[in-house]
């Protein structure tokens, strides 16, 4: 009878440790089905980010997707899952749930080129959202700062205004958020200010992208401008 209890409380041990493994398991499954579902669920609240920028568009967009990037510490550039065969043209604005993202600079049968708003050899015309004063941002080199060219020192920004598209060429949709004024240095002896913005995209976070596609008229006069 002795053996009898002891085999009954190594069985009952085995048992459980049994079952405790594959409570483990069932608690790491569990674990990975919430990790999806937050993954999900943020790549839900992007899209529906990206949907509500395409409602507020006057022009037909594309959703794309990113998928791969330019590794050159001397240019800011991702690839696109977009190309010719989407109706994808040199020139085109992109844009991210939270503002301008960049423009085509490259396009592929099935992909194409972003050159990023921060790279050195981006330029788009914009306004100051409060006073209207316009200007040039560039790239800096800087994936979180771009600089606001030849801007008078009498001219009426300051920090923390927000720097829009003004819509001037034509290739840039008007009105949708560049960044945001973080810094107006004036010295004493230089005819202009120098003006720092933050980015308002995420240009390192963002996975979805729309690219714009403008009525054709302002295509061409985009395409005319020096």
């Amino acid at each position: 009878m002795l053996g009898d209890a002891v085999g009954d409380v190594i069985s009952t041990r085995d048992e459980l440790m049994e079952r405790n493994q594959l409570l483990e398991r069932k608690v790491l499954e569990l674990s990975q089905v919430s990790q999806q579902y937050v993954a999900l669920k943020s790549e839900n609240d992007r899209l529906r980010g990206l949907l509500g920028s395409q409602g507020r568009l006057p022009y037909e967009v594309l959703i794309a997707e990113l998928v791969g990037v330019i590794p050159d510490p001397n240019t800011f550039q991702i690839i696109i899952d977009k190309g010719a065969d989407a109706g994808i043209e040199l020139g085109q604005a992109v844009l991210d749930a939270q503002g301008l993202f960049g423009q085509i600079v490259e396009v592929g049968r099935f992909t194409s080129r972003v050159l990023l708003v921060t790279d050195r050899d981006h330029a788009v015309p914009v306004r100051v959202n409060r006073s209207g004063a316009r200007a040039i941002a560039g790239g800096t080199g800087e994936l979180d700062s771009l600089v606001l060219e030849s801007v008078s020192v009498a001219a009426d920004i300051v920090e923390g205004d927000l720097i829009e598209t003004s819509g001037l060429g034509g290739r840039f949709p008007p009105g949708y958020p560049v960044g945001t004024v973080i810094s107006m240095v004036v010295e004493a002896t230089s005819t202009y200010a120098q003006v720092l913005v933050r980015p308002t995209a995420q240009l390192n976070r963002s996975r979805h992208v729309l690219v714009i596609f403008p009525p054709k008229g302002d295509v061409q006069q985009a395409e005319d401008q020096p």
